[in-house]
Order: structure tokens, then sequence, then C-alpha cells
């Protein structure tokens, strides 16, 4: 009985390691004309870490201009 009691324990601590929540993505755009740089947050909702990784990831840009570079991190 104990042993089943640590498998089913065990297993739902691995089910919470994997649940949707709301994560937070910040993106530093840096532009090479001298002006300031930029940090935008965005929140992601209701998604797992690494669905979210993902579209954080997708908004990232060597350079969109050649004036600027967007760099994206999951928090």
């Amino acid at each position: 009985m104990k042993k089943l009691f640590i498998c089913v324990a065990v297993i739902s601590a691995f089910s919470f390691a994997s649940c949707k929540k709301d994560r937070t993505c910040t993106c530093t755009t840096v532009y090479t004309d001298g002006s300031p740089a930029t940090t935008d947050v965005v929140t992601i909702i209701d998604s797992k870490k690494g669905d979210a990784k993902k579209v954080c990831i997708d908004h990232t840009t060597g350079t969109g201009t050649d004036l600027e570079t967007t760099t994206c991190e999951l928090k």
C-alpha cells in the first residue's frame, strides 16, 4: 500500500510540473541608430512552458529592419 501511495504521489508531482498557467515573455529591442532600447512584456495566457517558450522565441528577430534587433526570453 505504501508503494502504491508513493507511485501516485510521484505521478501527481510530474503532472503538476507541466500544468498550464500564465507565462511572461520579455522582449528587448536594441536600435543601432542610437535610440534608447525598449522592453516589452507579453503575458502568454494558459499555456505549457514548452509551448510558451516557442511562442516567445518566435518573436525574436535578428534584424527586423537594419535599425533594430529584438531578443525575447521566457521568464
